[in-house]
């Protein structure tokens, strides 16, 4: 259990961090801040996500929990959609920024140590990773990069999310390990250095754009509502899932527990890279990692 509690204390010193470089004008706001996310996006955060799945074992891909996952994340985003056209009607783009936050959990530096530890078997991350980094980050930029409805901007979102360098990463890493390939170290050694830059960027932008603007200062509903459906709806919708698809025991635990991890800094990440959706995001990734922990002991007192 205290691997799991070092996994938020990272998250939370480093955001920390950035917080106070940003009041002692280390880190500059707008453009200078964005640098660290186009950084983490189009080097850092390709490199990491090459570097683990390269050396991961494919035969848990095929595995139920990762259908639950997948069922869920995808039903979570839909009804996030749904209640956005309802209630609160954002663009497009906006709209995708919230669902993604509603949906796309942590899986590194959190989804890790809490698989290890609370779960007891990590097997299932790295293939719940590749999910959302080969098959629905596609997507999720390219709602984030969509321009309008016309057939060449269309073209141009679809092209940039099935482009995006975290996409191509996860695919090729994929391939490579389902190939059974040995990646040499002088290519492996350099990614994983580069690899290892991308969350502590990431956390650290998200710290400093904390500066000047308070939490839920805009969009509370939007962020209120992806925060419930990542913490309640999303596990919900797992158990429905699981239990539709016969799990029971270890295997739905997990799927529980992996549904209810906290927002993934990835999806600020996005937001910030193309200035759209970063208010959503940033709260939802803020508030799901202060309240995750308690929502998945409850899980555990229930399921565990």
């Amino acid at each position: 259990m205290l691997d799991v509690l070092t996994g938020f204390a990272i998250i939370f010193v480093v955001i920390g961090v950035g917080f106070v470089l940003a009041h002692r004008g280390v880190i500059g706001q707008g453009e200078a801040r964005l640098q660290f996310n186009r950084v983490a996006f189009w080097a850092a955060t390709p490199a990491l996500i090459f570097s683990s799945v390269a050396k991961s074992d494919t035969s848990a891909f095929a595995s139920p929990v990762v259908a639950v996952i997948a069922i869920a994340s995808v039903a979570t985003m839909c009804l996030y959609a749904l209640l956005s056209l309802l209630f609160f009607r954002r663009s497009g783009a906006e709209t995708m920024a919230g669902a993604a936050a509603s949906s796309y959990y942590n899986s590194v530096n959190i989804g890790l140590p809490i698989a290890t530890y609370v779960i007891g078997d990590a097997t299932f991350v790295v293939p719940a990773l590749v999910l959302q980094m080969a098959v629905l980050s596609p997507f999720i930029i390219a709602g984030l990069n969509a321009q309008g409805t016309s057939l060449r901007s269309v073209t141009q979102s679809v092209v940039s999310g099935i482009t995006a360098p975290v996409v191509v990463a996860a695919v090729l890493g994929f391939i490579v390990s389902a190939a059974g390939w040995q990646t040499p170290e002088v290519i492996m050694a350099p990614l994983e250095i580069l690899g290892g830059a991308s969350i502590p960027m990431i956390l650290m932008s998200f710290g400093a754009s904390l500066k000047g603007e308070g939490l839920l200062a805009h969009d509370r509903l939007p962020s209120l509502t992806a925060t419930a459906l990542k913490l309640v709806g999303m596990p919900a919708i797992a158990l429905a899932a699981g239990v539709a698809l016969g799990l029971g025991g270890n295997e739905l635990y997990a799927a529980l527990i992996l549904a209810a991890l906290p927002t993934a800094q990835n999806v600020y990440n996005y937001a910030a890279t193309y200035q759209v959706g970063e208010t959503v995001a940033r709260d939802t990734v803020f508030l799901t990692t202060f309240l995750s922990l308690p929502a998945m002991l409850g899980i555990a007192a229930l399921f565990g």
